[in-house]
């Protein structure tokens, strides 16, 4: 199938006809309807599939001599955040296999095997660490850890895996996988709009990471408590958020709390307790745990008077990642010289994978600049031109 019609395909699969916003969140229907797609087209192409014990999935074109080492290995993730664009994800798998498909037009014989990855839990909109999958797989996690988190219903990561088909203690590091790849190269739509070009290069992944926030005070009638009375959790979460936004001004980073869960949730009844995340970004690591020590501090100060405690806690966190800068030079001399090299501000399995394999980056060219919602977009012919760029870098890169 064409690059058109994979994406047609896969276009509509958990898309809110209202909004145009995706919901494809690991391991439910949706995710699962795009997980049956990616294993059709492996099919499709006799690909071999291999899924890890963490629910990544890799469709593998060996070459001739069967040999499973020294691969390069490419692809993305097919779940979404909540009211997600279409491209953050599927753009990379979709990507990678037309340019499979390209090259064996071509009659190439690659040396090396090239797979076509589809990592689990990038987002992390279901259980709270992104790129579960990938941090999984490369250690990046304690698997501990992992089974225990749980989803906005009560549901673990272990009692999910198990439903879905996998051994949740036998989730984590796949040393054998790892040691199989010589190098990841993920191509993703661009998040921003800083490219001129249909298609340029990453060079690094700024530091980022996710924090919970836990605001308890005492649940209560809102039409007969006093206010002198009151231990709402409300006000110091209220502070907390304008508090983000001041740290960020000041330390030159970007803080943003996007998500909130307020117990018991009634309009005529004082919370008891607040939860809220916080997103931090910036250029140095520094520069955002001073944002979040900054956070905190007003947090708790204003806390104090209405008699409610805060926790803080570290869901996860990526210092800065520098791209491989030998896999970057050959990247872009593969594309003949003179793609644009830029930062992200955005997370990837990519990043994750950097400690174990040496790893690099293609964005695809965004006119809107916005991502993580529906206007996320990418024209057409850049999207091929992504293609053909992909195809160039995986054609070099599977020769030896």
């Amino acid at each position: 199938m064409s690059f058109e019609e994979m994406w047609a395909e896969l276009l509509p699969v958990g898309r809110d006809e209202a909004t145009g916003g995706y919901h494809r969140f690991a391991w439910t229907p949706p995710e699962l309807e795009c997980r049956a797609w990616f294993l059709d087209e492996a099919r499709r192409r006799g690909l071999d599939v291999e899924h890890d014990a963490n629910g990544n999935m890799v469709a593998w074109w060996l070459p001739a001599d069967g040999t499973r080492h020294g691969a390069v290995l490419t692809g993305s993730h097919l779940d979404s955040v909540p009211g997600g664009g279409a491209f953050d994800g599927p753009l990379g798998i979709v990507s990678a296999f037309a340019a499979v498909d390209e090259l064996r037009r071509r009659g190439s014989t690659p040396a090396k095997p090239i797979g076509i990855a589809a990592f689990a839990e990038e987002e992390g909109a279901r259980f709270g660490v992104a790129c579960l999958g990938s941090r999984l797989l490369s250690g990046a996690i304690d698997p501990a850890r992992a089974r225990a988190l749980t989803d906005g219903d009560g549901h673990t990561f272990a009692e999910v895996m198990h439903n879905a088909g996998f051994d949740p203690d036998a989730i984590g590091p796949d040393e054998d996988l790892l040691g199989r790849i010589g190098c990841y190269v993920e191509l993703h739509v661009e998040q921003g709009r800083a490219l001129d070009t249909p298609v340029g290069i990453a060079s690094a992944i700024v530091p980022h990471g996710r924090w919970r926030f836990d605001f308890t005070g005492e649940g209560n009638h809102a039409g007969t408590t006093l206010l002198a009375d009151r231990r709402d959790p409300m006000l110091p979460f209220a502070r907390m958020v304008i508090a983000a936004r001041e740290a960020a001004e000041r330390n030159g980073t970007v803080a943003t709390v996007g998500k909130v869960g307020v117990v018991p949730g009634g309009v005529n009844a004082i919370a008891s307790s607040v939860t809220a995340w916080l997103d931090a970004r910036g250029p140095e690591d520094e520069r955002v745990r001073r944002t979040v020590r900054e956070i905190d501090e007003a947090a708790r100060v204003a806390a104090r008077p209405h008699r409610v405690s805060v926790d803080l806690a570290e869901e996860s966190y990526t210092e800065i990642v520098d791209f491989n800068r030998a896999l970057r030079d050959r990247v872009g001399a593969a594309l003949g010289g003179g793609a644009p090299v830029l930062p992200t501000g955005a997370g990837h399995d990519a990043g994750v994978l950097s400690a174990r394999v040496p790893t690099a980056m293609l964005f695809v060219r965004n006119p809107t600049g916005v991502s993580h919602a529906p206007a996320e977009s990418a024209e057409p012919a850049d999207c091929l031109t992504g293609v053909e760029a992909l195809t160039a870098v995986l054609d070099d890169l599977a020769r030896g």
